[in-house]
């Protein structure tokens, strides 16, 4: 599957490229588990019908706690090959997923629907969506928003000089590539939002 192979070496680029050389890699010892007695991340469930209910069974993001139904036009649902399901709210979260689940090859990821008319934007499978990359508008968990839309023709209205078409993989490197900052800028404003309840 050319998706699974691309994530595989963009993911595994991106965790080890501070290892330095190949004698450290083989060292590095992970100071968690992410997996349990079977194999499965612990915060992954098996479920054969993952859009069903889908807000009730992953009603918010595991990565930085975002309730997903608020930001239905940025996440995303990874449904891994093994039947494993992971909800997040953003690219930048379902980036985070696709790293620490190297094994798991992605059978379908789906994103909400940007283009939609609908408060509660509805699913499109990734390879068949255009993502917008606008560094004008901010986007979940980052500073450039990556939308996806079902709709080519709606992606096309939605750009905007300096935003950029891309597709699923396009805009999953954008996302790797924009992580180191847009984790410095988060880490910032929830040290903000502590030293203000601290008040």
């Amino acid at each position: 599957m050319k998706r699974r192979n691309f994530l595989l070496t963009t993911s595994t680029g991106m965790l080890f490229a501070a290892a330095g050389t190949a004698q450290a890699q083989e060292k590095m010892v992970m100071p968690w588990d992410w997996t349990d007695e079977n194999g499965l991340a612990r915060f992954l469930k098996v479920d054969p019908n993952p859009l069903e209910n889908e807000f009730e069974k992953y009603p918010r993001c595991p990565y930085c706690g975002m309730v997903r139904k608020m930001f239905s036009q940025t996440r995303h649902l990874i449904v891994y090959d093994d039947d494993t399901v992971d909800g997040t709210c953003s690219l930048h979260c379902a980036a985070i997923s696709l790293s620490l689940n190297l094994d798991r090859g992605p059978k379908t990821i789906y994103a909400g629907d940007a283009g939609a008319e609908d408060e509660v934007k509805p699913l499109v499978d990734v390879e068949q969506a255009t993502y917008v990359i606008d560094p004008s508008k901010p986007g979940t968990m980052a500073a450039v928003s990556k939308y996806a839309y079902a709709d080519k023709a709606k992606a096309e209205a939605a750009m905007v000089a300096g935003a950029e078409m891309t597709d699923f993989n396009g805009a999953l490197v954008r996302s790797y590539a924009d992580m180191a900052q847009d984790t410095i800028n988060i880490r910032a404003r929830r040290a903000e939002r502590r030293a203000r309840a601290g008040n």
